[in-house]
């Protein structure tokens, strides 16, 4: 098997206009080159290599024409070896002897001994085995490519008020482009007008469409369902989160765990010792015991062939990459197979609060009336009022008002009273809406009902934000606001339980809230109060004790702290480049469940890692054996032993990609 082949499914373009191969504006294109001249190159060697090693078989053992025979076998050689002994060359060259020596070896012996069948054959099964290993581990390196290559070469721009269609590479910041039902978007950007369902599976791994409206962004490679767009430019092709996504899987499958560290360093040293072993396997019955030299000069070649390590240098590589672009058809794009290691060894997980746990905006959670007053009552005074503010409260009882379907009352006289809240006029009354302070300057009275201050007392203990709303004489009502906890935060960290990953939040909230939210979700513990560097401190006595980290936060705020961590994970980074390039694993969208999946995948990837090398030593270390006593030929070391094995372990590394999220 190649050099490359071990190195594993390097990603470029050689063919570049910028003659760069790791230029980004190629990015779309790394993972799909051009098909196919490798393809039909070897393609072809092969049905010619098969139809003179066939002929030469007939000839040799159906006719009386052994020259002929023997002159098809070296054909055989020069049509599929002249590859795999340039490499052998090379390698000695460099005195770092791999596989193709050792095939090499094997293949002139066996000629030289007048078995040139199995030269020939050995050659041939070591080419087909190469080409099979390169044809699965490519589809590996594509499986993500057959999504991502997906997005335009070319789109229609609005310019000068007329549509023209421009390449990718020429449209500019702040163009418009024209997107059409059916159509996939060329660039990241924002609507400007327009209403659609957008299919973004490309990025997010989110099967379901997802609606735009203006003012939303929308991404490179995802589909235009069912509405027409006009889109803003917002990133050149070059830096669309599509174009980043593909150059974070290209980077990671170069990065290496430490298990393919180890087994590189293995093979390293393995092949000259089993060159070693091959010779003193020959010499030593040979020229010390006075054995039939040709026997064992035979069975020296049969060892060498057997104890080709391709399948244990492709195990390791070809697992890792399956689940690495697995992981990333399902939103979650791991920058290394290390990190994909480190996850099977996470024995706690550590959650930043605000944006991770919680959705990280505020929500109206409650709304109560008071002396008859309706809660759509209370919501109308309460968004009327608002509406004039840019207070983040006020963001959220807008929103629940449009949500409501609330009406907006005209409102005159507004006035901003500082730390205490907001007053204005509705319907010739004056109303006002804020915190408890505000109504201390007032003659309203707070009700005196005791399911009433029950309610405040419970508000408080979940630590909600409550604001009153109130007439110059009475009391309007209540509305209680919160950071909302993600619908599925309590099913994930109990499911983290059941994997035995202790879970602890960290956050800069005050110790109310976080004990009310730790206490809804089931957290092991939570640590209140915290600034970044507190973070970090706490994340370190849990790397102490527990040996093994991961951090999940929102990426940006939590980077000192993601990065203390074993693994960093960033939540919901659809669209941020801080968030992406802060963490080692980096979430597509705010879905915990990837949590979850990430830990199933990588145990599962180093299961599958285990079983491969298991099943390669275990199988080599038999056929050497057989090899030893003469109870196997060329054929079967080479058809079974190698490229048989080869083929086993390259397929059960390819069921990772069939693991769901």
């Amino acid at each position: 098997m190649s050099e490359s082949k071990i190195k594993l499914l390097k990603v470029g373009v050689d063919s570049c206009a910028a003659d760069d191969k790791t230029c980004s504006c190629c990015a779309v294109d790394f993972f799909e080159e051009k098909p196919s001249f490798w393809k039909r190159e070897n393609l072809l060697t092969a049905v010619s290599a098969t139809i003179l090693l066939t002929a030469g078989l007939a000839t040799e053992f159906l006719t009386p024409y052994h020259l002929a025979s023997q002159l098809m076998f070296v054909a055989v050689v020069a049509v599929a070896g002249r590859g795999i002994f340039k490499k052998a060359g090379r390698s000695i060259l460099k005195r770092r002897l791999d596989m193709n020596c050792l095939m090499s070896i094997a293949s002139v012996g066996a000629f030289f001994i007048g078995h040139g069948e199995e030269g020939a054959s050995v050659i041939f099964l070591f080419f087909v085995a190469e080409f099979l290993e390169d044809y699965a581990s490519d589809n590996a390196r594509r499986s993500i490519s057959r999504l991502l290559s997906l997005a335009p070469e070319t789109a229609r721009v609005r310019r000068a008020g007329k549509e023209i269609k421009l390449h990718v590479h020429e449209i500019q910041i702040a163009d418009t482009l024209i997107v059409r039902p059916g159509e996939r978007i060329a660039l990241d950007g924002k609507v400007t007008s327009g209403h659609s369902a957008i299919d973004e599976s490309t990025i997010t791994g989110e099967s379901l469409p997802i609606e735009k409206v203006e003012g939303d962004a929308v991404f490179a490679g995802t589909m235009n369902e069912d509405g027409y767009l006009e889109v803003e430019v917002g990133k050149k092709a070059e830096d669309t989160l599509l174009a980043k996504i593909i150059k974070l899987v290209e980077d990671a499958e170069k990065k290496k765990s430490k298990t393919e560290k180890y087994i590189d360093r293995f093979s390293h040293y393995y092949t000259p010792s089993v060159i070693g072993l091959a010779f003193a396997a020959f010499l030593i019955p040979t020229f010390i015991l006075g054995y039939d030299w040709q026997v064992w000069f035979y069975r020296a070649l049969v060892l060498l062939v057997v104890s080709c390590p391709c399948a244990m240098a492709i195990s390791t590589p070809v697992a890792m990459v399956s689940a690495i672009t697995s992981a990333a058809r399902h939103g979650v794009l791991i920058k290394g197979a290390g990190f994909l290691e480190e996850m099977n060894r996470i024995k706690a997980c550590a959650f930043d609060k605000t944006g991770t746990l919680t959705r990280g905006r505020l929500e109206v959670l409650d709304i109560i009336g008071f002396s008859g007053h309706s809660r759509e009552e209370v919501l109308s005074i309460a968004a009327s009022l608002e509406s004039r503010s840019a207070h983040p409260i006020a963001k959220a009882v807008l929103r629940k008002a449009h949500s409501d379907n609330i009406t907006l009352r005209e409102t005159t006289g507004f006035k901003y009273r500082r730390g205490k809240g907001l007053e204005g006029r509705i319907g010739g009354k004056t109303y006002y809406s804020g915190s408890r302070n505000l109504f201390g300057d007032l003659t309203a009275e707070l009700p005196a009902d005791v399911s009433y201050h029950e309610e405040l007392s419970r508000f408080e203990t979940e630590g909600k934000t409550a604001i009153f709303i109130s007439s110059e004489t009475e009391a309007v009502g209540v509305i209680a606001l919160g950071d909302k906890v993600r619908d599925d935060a309590k099913l994930i960290i109990s499911h983290l339980k059941e994997l035995n990953i202790r879970t602890e939040m960290l956050t800069g909230d005050n110790k109310r809230v976080a004990s009310a939210l730790a206490q809804k979700i089931g957290i092991d513990e939570h640590h209140a109060g915290l600034l970044p560097e507190d973070k970090v401190k706490v994340v370190e006595k849990l790397s102490q004790r527990f040996g093994s980290v991961a951090m999940v936060g929102d990426g940006v705020n939590d980077a000192p702290a993601l990065a203390a961590a074993g693994v960093g994970i960033a939540m919901g980074t659809i669209g941020s480049d801080a968030a992406i390039e802060t963490a080692d694993i980096a979430l597509m969208q705010d879905d915990l469940s990837r949590i979850e999946y990430l830990i199933r995948l990588s145990r599962k990837t180093m299961s599958v890692v285990r079983q491969n090398v298991v099943v390669s030593v275990l199988i080599k270390g038999s056929f050497t054996v057989l090899a030893s006593l003469g109870l196997i030929n060329l054929w079967v070391a080479v058809g079974i032993g190698d490229m048989g094995l080869s083929l086993l372990v390259i397929s059960n590394a390819m069921r990772l990609t069939r693991v769901k999220a």
